[in-house]
């Protein structure tokens, strides 16, 4: 699926989903010594928090709502969640509990 890059801020998550942008990995350390991708690239990965669902009903009736907003940095698998790609950027739309940590 392919929208026009003026849409992102049209795309509102529904439930617990978050959309999530990547965020490139350095490939070269501070020494200069370049990292080379690694044959198994299933691995977690950095992502910006660009929408936040407003959470989900859990099964006692309680409401569940998630503790990220937009602009967070989080890191998830990489494999995880829908693709959409928006111009020329692969966004990730992924349920919060696919959401391994905040980055502070």
């Amino acid at each position: 699926m392919t929208l026009s890059p003026n849409m992102i801020d049209q795309i509102i998550p529904l439930s617990d989903r978050v959309l999530l942008k990547p965020i490139e990995a350095e490939k070269i350390t501070a020494s200069g010594i370049i990292i080379p991708d690694s044959p198994n690239k299933e691995r977690p990965s950095i992502y910006e928090v660009i929408a936040v669902g407003q959470g989900k009903t859990g099964k006692n009736g309680e409401e569940i709502k998630t503790d990220l907003k937009k602009w967070d940095r989080v890191i998830s698998w990489q494999y995880s969640g829908d693709d959409v790609k928006i111009g020329d950027i692969t966004y990730k739309i992924v349920a919060f509990e696919y959401i391994l940590a905040k980055i502070s």
